[in-house]
């Protein structure tokens, strides 16, 4: 019986994955197996011994202690593209407010009253303030060819929008999905002068984080507009209510309200929006439950962002899980181990990313009750479980 423990409100999607006869799913629990997340806090959690995996139902994972989990042999799953539409559907909301002054308009509408002249007569004489340029024919620069960014991309073009993408990185399946009207930019800085709007689709890391500075504000466009549906810290918040103030910027939407952007001329600021749909939130969840089940129950990995992915049928009788560094003579340590404990090997799996692999061994052998104990013992391993 598996213990899951859920920080958030999760759906009940969940239990589509995770049946009561073989999971328990609790908020409180000491010493959980897997952990699935929304938006709540890990930064500062102690991480339970017992803690195999946490998966974070949507794409970001800012608030869950990665290199921890990774030194802690705990695989941390995601889970990209199932609020992919919820979030597009909001950025092409916002293309709209940012061409048009909807916002505006429609708080000034609520102001009117039937006086000298009716109300339909006031709306006719004051609805010039709040004119804006159509999207059509503008060009739409996209940052970042993931999930969210292709699907932006695509539905721009069938708005008859010119649109241009950049993403060095870009995924097999993603470049397949991209519609062939989307221009591919060599770089950023070739695509910024050109563009009406920019939407950024990347993820925060170290590397990214404050990436849309002075240097790249001042390549766009005084009249473009910056849309920012990934997260606030991509954009340097000073330098983009600097570049608003001084005119060379003619709009910010953020999806993630900061002090410093609240009530600053020419930022419309929405309330964390992008992936608030009940739909995206079943997605999100129903696909967090189905990693965490096949880890736990098979060991496949699949979205984690810092374990290496391994797609695993389930075991024939019993299959052993390494989590171990990407250094020389590894398997052979790892084999050995399992010849001293009479175990052959049935079938074996090993894969990498970057500074850690991950080997799976099934065996049609009984397995002694000390074989975890006797390969954690191994120099270079971090964690090893029976998983069967």
């Amino acid at each position: 019986m598996y213990k899951i423990q859920t920080l958030n409100a999760i759906s009940p999607v969940i239990y589509n994955h995770l049946p009561q006869e073989s999971f328990t799913v609790v908020k409180e629990e000491a010493a959980p197996d897997a952990v699935i997340v929304r938006s709540a806090s890990m930064l500062e959690m102690d991480l339970p011994a017992s803690l195999l995996s946490i998966a974070r139902a949507g794409a970001g994972y800012n608030n869950i202690p990665v290199d921890r989990c990774t030194e802690a042999g705990i695989c941390v799953f995601n889970t990209p593209g199932a609020n992919a539409n919820a979030v597009k559907e909001l950025v092409l909301a916002g293309l709209l407010i940012a061409s048009r002054d909807v916002i505006g308009g429609v708080e000034w509408a609520k102001a009117l009253k039937p006086g000298e002249t009716s109300v339909a007569k006031q709306v006719e004489k004051g609805k010039s303030q709040f004119v804006g340029p159509e999207i059509a024919g503008k060009t739409l620069a996209v940052m970042g060819l993931g999930a969210i960014g292709v699907l932006v991309a695509n539905a721009a073009v069938h708005l008859g929008m010119n649109v241009i993408g950049y993403d060095p990185f870009i995924s097999v399946d993603n470049a397949w999905a991209l519609s062939h009207a989307v221009q591919r930019a060599s770089s950023i800085d070739a695509m910024l002068a050109q563009a009406d709007y920019v939407t950024i689709h990347i993820p925060l890391s170290d590397k990214t984080r404050g990436m849309i500075d002075e240097q790249v504000l001042a390549k766009m466009k005084p009249s473009a507009a910056l849309l920012n549906f990934s997260r606030a810290e991509l954009c340097d918040t000073k330098a983009v209510v600097q570049a608003l103030s001084a005119g060379k910027l003619r709009k910010y939407v953020i999806d993630f309200p900061t002090e410093e952007v609240i009530g600053a001329p020419g930022v419309i600021a929405i309330p964390h929006l992008g992936a608030s749909t009940p739909e995206s939130e079943d997605n999100c969840a129903d696909m967090a439950a189905k990693q965490t089940r096949d880890y736990l129950v098979n060991g496949s990995i699949r979205n984690s962002v810092n374990l290496p992915a391994c797609e695993l049928a389930p075991a024939e009788k019993h299959r052993i899980a390494v989590i171990h560094k990407n250094i020389p003579n590894m398997l052979s340590q790892i084999t050995s181990q399992m010849a001293r404990a009479n175990a052959n090997i049935e079938h074996m799996v090993n894969k990498s990313r970057k500074d850690i692999a991950y080997t799976v061994v099934d065996s049609l052998d009984e397995l002694p009750a000390d074989i975890v104990e006797t390969l954690n013992a191994v120099e270079g391993i971090i964690r090893a479980r029976v998983v069967c």
